[in-house]
């Protein structure tokens, strides 16, 4: 296979709580119905992702990482994940509250659905005044508790509340109560995996008109209690620096802005690279073959393992993206000495 960078079909989804914004942000014709969801790189059987660009313009991502599933994903990833994308990547723009829930843990998943875990982090990219999310348990509360308060509708009091601003990030484990709350747009890293316990909706009629589901007893089983000191990810934002803001044994996550031409050799962590262009159009040049692909703000691009070493090139005064991939290199102190050096 002749590989190369890979673009994507538009892949929105209708939610109760979306808004029109994802549309605006992705230059693409506007939409009267509620858009809550853009699956920017998605391996979900129920949702793939249909391929844009090149020659295999039109075939969904599962089948074409089939044919190349080392080359594509890295050779460390294709024998640990058996050939499957381990990462979806959205960006999401939430118009009301989202309801409050909480993801399985892998061995939860497994054992009740068949399905991987869903760890997850988020980047802020807007966030209208006075906009906030949940993300944890301000205060220790018991299974029972917890249903108490879902009984009467009272959960949210002891819910850690965070006021947000672009380039905020949360890192969500699975088990973490979260939701996002209205006013927010941002990037979203998780795990391949759609399945979600939902704990409280307000209340209100999903797209049917029906009141959504809620899945208390195994939200109550799937919760870590614990309480933490701080949620928010603190991390440093050099300008012309790949920052980490989130390295989880899923997945790996550096922002990067830069007014120039930057320089991304990944080729070392043996993984497909996912990049989302968050604010200001760019190119990706591969440094294999000079080939360049023009990538747009609001945009994302999987990158194969085997072509992980290109320059991002700013078209406007400068560019800001995320990378995520998964680490694979080596943990000793000899890795994690050039894990320090590496930019």
């Amino acid at each position: 296979m002749k590989l190369y960078p890979l673009l994507f079909q538009p892949n929105l989804h209708e939610v109760v709580w979306g808004g029109d914004r994802l549309c605006h942000y992705k230059k693409l014709p506007g939409s009267d119905t509620p858009i809550g969801e853009s699956w920017e790189v998605s391996a979900v059987p129920s949702s793939p992702s249909i391929i844009a660009n090149g020659e295999y313009a039109g075939r969904d991502l599962i089948s074409v990482i089939n044919e190349a599933p080392e080359d594509i994903l890295g050779q460390a990833v294709n024998e640990h994940y058996h050939g499957q994308l381990p990462l979806l990547v959205k960006f999401i723009d939430a118009r009301r509250d989202l309801s409050i829930q909480v993801h399985p843990n892998d061995e939860m998943a497994q054992r009740e659905h068949g399905k991987m875990g869903k760890s997850e982090m988020w980047y802020i990219i807007d966030a209208k005044p006075g906009s906030y999310l949940y993300a944890g348990f301000k205060q220790e509360i018991t299974p029972e508790a917890y249903k108490q308060h879902v009984a009467d509708g009272t959960i949210t009091d002891v819910l850690a509340r965070h006021e947000v601003k672009t380039g905020d990030v949360f890192y969500l484990p699975a088990g973490r109560v979260h939701a996002i709350g209205a006013g927010i747009l941002l990037a979203e890293v998780q795990q391949s995996s759609d399945v979600t316990y939902r704990i409280f909706d307000y209340n209100r009629p999903g797209m049917d008109g029906k009141p959504r589901e809620l899945h208390t007893e195994l939200a109550a089983q799937a919760l870590d209690y614990h309480v933490e000191s701080e949620y928010r990810t603190i991390y440093d934002e050099n300008i012309n620096r790949a920052n980490l803001i989130v390295d989880s044994p899923y997945f790996s996550v550096r922002v990067t802005e830069t007014p120039e031409s930057f320089h991304r050799n990944l080729l070392k962590y043996d993984s497909f690279v996912i990049t989302m262009c968050i604010e200001g159009d760019c190119h990706i040049r591969l440094r294999a073959t000079g080939e360049e692909l023009l990538l747009r703000e609001g945009n994302s691009v999987l990158i194969p393992a085997v072509l992980a070493d290109y320059d991002v090139i700013p078209l406007k005064l400068s560019t800001r993206f995320l990378d995520a991939f998964i680490d694979n290199m080596d943990k000793s102190l000899v890795g994690k000495v050039t894990r320090f050096l590496h930019i």
